[in-house]
């Protein structure tokens, strides 16, 4: 990708995990990124400075509905420089079962994995449309959203709100060159999922056609995949990177 088809991306939850992986790929494809995360790890400071002129960073928490666009589109980004895509990966769970749902922790679960990225789509919309260019948002969903599993009901709720918006997203603003997919992540080895045991995990597994967890870097390679001109015709869909789990 040159200088002069350089596009710019938001990506939240770029410390670790998924995000820091999604975050390595997108600069190694020659995207420019605006990466947002509470803290800096290690690890995505050695990637900023692999990418200085590439890679920008941000210590934003995702719980501030309300500063979105003074904070992160007004005094950050700015309004000169145009925005082609939004990957929203950041996401916080509560998991319980149905009988125990706590209202305050499943609203702050909602202002983190749903109204957030639902007020930058917003604004990223009104970016795109004040540079005149076409744009893609990829949201990180789960197959939680499509398949039980015990205790995850309100984290696949917030999943399944999000694959809604997106596919009336895409029919909303596919006129000006906007797409919009999800991908239905299976189980990942990340922090989010760390407090389960080897039999849990093993259980999980067991319920894939491959038997074993979804790999970062492919979920990370869909990601790149959906933003580039090779995916020009996808939009409105759910994309199952899963290990078979569906």
């Amino acid at each position: 990708m040159t200088m002069e088809t350089e596009r710019s991306i938001i990506v939240t939850g770029v410390s670790k995990g998924l995000g820091l992986q999604i975050l390595k790929v997108l600069l190694a494809d020659g995207y420019r990124v605006f990466g947002l995360s509470r803290s800096k790890t290690t690890a995505l400071e050695v990637v900023q400075q692999q990418y200085p002129s590439r890679m920008e960073w941000l210590s934003y928490d995702l719980s501030d509905v309300d500063g979105i666009r003074t904070r992160i589109f007004k005094e950050w980004i700015g309004f000169d420089r145009p925005v082609h895509g939004f990957i929203n990966n950041a996401a916080c769970a509560y998991d319980d079962i149905i009988s125990n749902l706590n209202l305050a922790k499943l609203e702050a679960m909602y202002r983190v994995n749903v109204f957030v990225p639902m007020n930058i789509t917003k604004y990223a919309i009104r970016h795109m449309l004040l540079h005149k260019n076409a744009g893609a948002f990829v949201h990180i969903s789960s197959a939680s959203a499509h398949t039980g599993y015990r205790g995850l009901a309100m984290y696949a709720s917030c999943k399944g709100a999000l694959e809604a918006f997106s596919k009336n997203t895409s029919r909303e603003w596919g006129e000006q060159g906007i797409r919009s997919n999800c991908i239905v992540a299976g189980f990942l080895e990340t922090d989010m999922s760390s407090s389960l045991d080897t039999e849990q995990r093993s259980r999980i597994y067991q319920r894939t056609s491959l038997k074993r967890p979804v790999s970062l870097v492919s979920v990370a390679k869909t990601v790149s995949f959906l933003l580039s001109e090779g995916a020009d015709s996808i939009t409105g869909q759910n994309i199952f990177v899963d290990s078979g789990t569906l």
